[in-house]
């Protein structure tokens, strides 16, 4: 364990550049993992941190202890607690955070099954919730426009809660090239007469669903892309849900439906 007690260290800028700055975790593919939750999810994924930076009092906790010992082959740094704070990406600081490479895939040439597709949703709060939800949902595939919050920055992580390891996340994607590879219906949810209730619609097959931005909602050239408009029957007076909300419904609508036909085929049997 190497022990750092200075600010103008090359490595505690680095860590405060990547908790700070979008541009430095594009310009070296690298973010920040903050908390022994969050990098026990991604070791369990197969994913191996570069570093591992521990506060002092961060020593002392028993979960941490043992992510330390389970790494013992990563790079291990000890920083002073008022250090750490100053290279922690969030108000909170856990006590440990690790660097790690950003993913950076290639959709595939063929998209199948749900598919959540996100455009120019920017609050990173709502996005790593939206990511959140889709894997609770069995969702494996989430496509992220260009304007989106980085998918791989410390707050959305940390909103996800592990989600981003169960996912595949393509970034800076075009939406209509994501709908000519998919097979299925593309669903928006918008409001308007164009718009079926989502809870009159079959959700059964391949979906991919369509949500856009926090007040602005989907671009008109989103929405000329979708197969059918649905909305959510709201008889409360409220004109609408905030996008996280939103996506949380309809993609547990379509759990419960899938889940109630399979029920239906079982006892027919």
């Amino acid at each position: 364990m190497r022990y750092i007690s200075s600010r103008d260290n090359a490595l505690v800028k680095h860590l405060h550049a990547l908790a700070s700055s979008g541009r430095e975790r594009r310009k070296h593919s690298q973010t920040l993992l903050d908390g022994a939750h969050l990098i026990t999810a991604a070791c369990n994924a197969g994913f191996t941190p570069d570093t591992l930076v521990v506060s002092e009092s961060g020593m002392a906790g028993v979960e941490i202890a043992k992510l330390l010992e389970r790494l013992q082959g990563v790079e291990q740094v000890a920083l002073p607690d008022a250090l750490f704070a100053h290279a922690s990406p969030v108000d909170t600081p856990s006590g440990l955070l690790a660097v790690m490479q950003t993913p950076l895939p290639e959709p595939p040439a063929r998209l199948d099954g749900t598919v959540l597709l996100l455009e120019r949703v920017q609050d990173s709060g709502n996005l790593g919730t939206m990511l959140r939800t889709a894997a609770a949902a069995g969702v494996r595939c989430a496509l992220l426009t260009e304007g989106c919050a980085q998918a791989w920055s410390p707050r959305v992580l940390r909103a996800g809660m592990g989600a981003h390891f169960a996912l595949e996340i393509f970034e800076r994607v075009e939406v209509g090239e994501m709908v000519s590879r998919f097979r299925g219906e593309v669903l928006a949810t918008a409001l308007g007469a164009e718009s079926g209730s989502l809870f009159e619609r079959d959700l059964r097959g391949p979906t991919m669903w369509l949500f856009g931005a926090e007040g602005a909602g989907l671009s008109e050239a989103a929405l000329a892309l979708a197969s059918a408009r649905v909305t959510i029957p709201m008889p409360g007076e409220v004109e609408s849900l905030n996008v996280a909300a939103a996506a949380a419904i309809c993609l547990f609508e379509q759990v419960r439906q899938v889940a109630a036909h399979d029920r239906t085929s079982i006892s027919r049997q």
